[in-house]
């Protein structure tokens, strides 16, 4: 299975399962016995630098804007919040997905600049001109 994530965009990026890597260990915290027995914190890698699921630009942008949490190029996220195994790999995968996602995303589009119309300026300076009437009324009934 692979994990998918979609972006506010649509863009759906696929990670091949032979590209994720998995590794177990004992979870802290309480939980008696069973804790001190079972692998059930999840530690998920993925190579961003060298995926082939992620388009040249999505990688560009993904190694930029993850910067801070890879290390060699490789992002990793490690779950540790439920007692099962399952639950974490499921919640690993979820996160690392949405990560990717939103990291290969591109960015907002280039704000075309406008200009305002006509009228818009006119309301405008119509409010401004009400505004120091009202002000300049309350000075004079302060003088009086």
């Amino acid at each position: 299975m692979s994990g998918r994530a979609r972006d506010s965009r649509r863009v759906l990026v696929d990670i091949p399962e032979d590209e994720l890597g998995w590794r177990f260990s004992r979870s802290g915290g309480p939980g008696g016995q069973h804790v001190n027995t079972t692998d059930t914190r999840v530690s998920l890698s993925f190579d961003v630098a060298a995926s082939s699921a992620l388009r040249p630009e999505q990688r560009e942008r993904a190694l930029r804007r993850l910067a801070g949490r890879l290390v060699g190029g490789v992002l990793t996220v490690t779950v540790r919040e439920h007692r099962s195994q399952a639950r974490n790999r499921d919640l690993a995968r979820r996160r690392l997905a949405e990560l990717v996602s939103e990291a290969a995303e591109p960015g907002p589009r280039t704000r075309r600049p406008t200009r305002p119309t006509r009228a818009s300026r006119e309301r405008r300076l119509t409010a401004k001109r009400r505004r120091s009437d009202v002000k300049r009324t309350r000075s004079r009934n302060a003088d009086d």
